[in-house]
């Protein structure tokens, strides 16, 4: 089976292709923005790569969602639902960790079927 990579460098690449799957780098937002707006920003960016890929939001197989602050839980919450396609819910987890600077909020990983 053949591995597509998009958007490859030095250090990661945005959606690496594997036969039907598609495996997402985590998407982050603008640093220093609200949560929510963080949010907005990493799912745009999810939508962009999946769509690069030849799939969309309706064939997430899995998320996990990394949060600087599980205070901010409901407001990422109220972004994603917002989002999300109600008809295909993927698998999702959400955890709290120290993210790649202080400034960025919410990180979003996503596996998808082609």
């Amino acid at each position: 089976m053949s591995i597509r990579r998009l958007e490859p460098g030095k250090r990661m690449s945005q959606a690496v292709i594997h036969g039907n799957t598609v495996y997402l780098a985590g998407q982050v937002g603008t640093p220093g923005k609200s949560v929510a707006d963080q949010t907005r920003d990493a799912l745009a960016a999810v939508d962009r790569h999946l769509a690069a890929a030849g799939s969309s939001k309706s064939k997430i197989l899995q998320a996990t969602i990394w949060m600087s602050d599980m205070r901010d839980f409901a407001a990422m919450n109220e972004v994603w639902d917002a989002w999300i396609d109600p008809q295909n819910p993927p698998a999702r987890a959400t955890g709290e960790a120290r993210l790649a600077t202080a400034q960025h909020l919410v990180e979003v990983i996503v596996i998808a079927a082609l």
